[in-house]
């Protein structure tokens, strides 16, 4: 793995392909100092500046993460009497079909390289991808357009949900 620093643009590249962020809306500094080690600092920050400090480290390290192992959502079908019929157009659209009974189809495209397909386990999917963001927004996007409404949601709990996530373990 191999780390690219450019003033305060980030640029992974490992195994699994290649990651770039731009950290240039903080006022920060981004140096490696070793092989293992980067380091970000902020000078006479303010209480929230220094906040979103951890925040940038988190971002790097994920990005670290996802070049190596890559993340895996898993997501469940949940409904109590209309069965939700679900297909996947060449593993970056997700159709959606009779949804609570609605005659309406409902459509969800994967944002970047995330890739969804339909899970080993019935009325489940599996969301995978290197840039946790991609991911992650692709899940939120899936269940919030399968959101309850006009109804009472303690009642209807219809929808895809998020399961199971985390980093793709390797079975060796």
């Amino acid at each position: 793995m191999t780390v690219e620093l450019k003033g305060r643009k980030v640029t992974v590249t490992g195994p699994r392909g290649v990651l770039k962020r731009d950290f240039g809306h903080q006022t920060l500094e981004i140096t490696q100092v070793s092989d293992d080690i980067i380091r970000v600092d902020k000078w006479f920050g303010k209480k929230k500046e220094l906040a979103a400090i951890r925040s940038i480290c988190s971002a790097i390290t994920n990005m670290f993460t996802g070049v190596t192992k890559g993340f895996r959502y898993d997501m469940r079908l949940v409904y109590a009497h209309f069965p939700i019929n679900v297909s996947v157009d060449a593993g970056k659209v997700l159709n959606i079909r009779n949804f609570l009974g609605c005659k309406k189809n409902l459509h969800v495209t994967m944002r970047a390289d995330t890739t969804i397909d339909k899970g080993t386990i019935k009325d489940s999917l599996v969301l995978e991808g290197n840039d946790i963001d991609a991911v992650s927004q692709s899940a939120a996007d899936i269940q919030q357009i399968c959101k309850i409404r006009n109804k009472d949601i303690r009642k209807f709990l219809d929808g895809i949900y998020v399961s199971k996530k985390g980093p793709i373990e390797v079975a060796e």
